[in-house]
């Protein structure tokens, strides 16, 4: 039995195939020898873009979470629990749906919800003993 795992056949195409030098989309150096320029600058210009799409993914759930501590400090302010299991799982749902739509694995999309909804409620619980320490105040 091989221990390896079985690299994706676009990243080991990626690997033999793309003559590059420069960072990789990863931020791992690239080692190849230098190729056509073309081929370097056409993929510079997809890093560009991948780097531009993490910029607003980030910047967008730092919107999310500033909304959800909001609703976190609601909660806590009225008692109500850090978790809502049956909102939770609309919102998984919807996420499916979401990203079928858009062509992108259910799972994963189901997986990273799954695990910002995981760091709400690590908040929401911060939040609510943050205003039982306090005796109901502001924090």
């Amino acid at each position: 039995m091989n221990d390896q795992p079985d690299l994706p056949a676009r990243s080991a195409e990626r690997a033999t195939s793309v003559p590059s030098t420069g960072e990789t989309d990863t931020g791992e150096t690239d080692t190849a020898t230098p190729g056509d320029a073309a081929v370097r600058a056409e993929l510079s210009r997809l890093r560009d873009s991948i780097d531009n799409i993490d910029a607003a993914v980030v910047h967008m759930l730092a919107e999310r979470f500033k909304c959800t501590q909001r609703v976190g400090r609601l909660k806590a302010d009225h008692k109500l629990p850090p978790a809502d299991p049956a909102r939770e799982a609309r919102q998984i749902a919807r996420l499916r749906e979401l990203a079928e739509s858009a062509k992108l694995d259910p799972g994963f999309a189901e997986k990273l919800l799954n695990f910002i909804i995981a760091e709400v409620i690590r908040h929401h619980e911060q939040i609510a003993d943050d205003v039982v320490a306090n005796g109901g105040g502001t924090p």
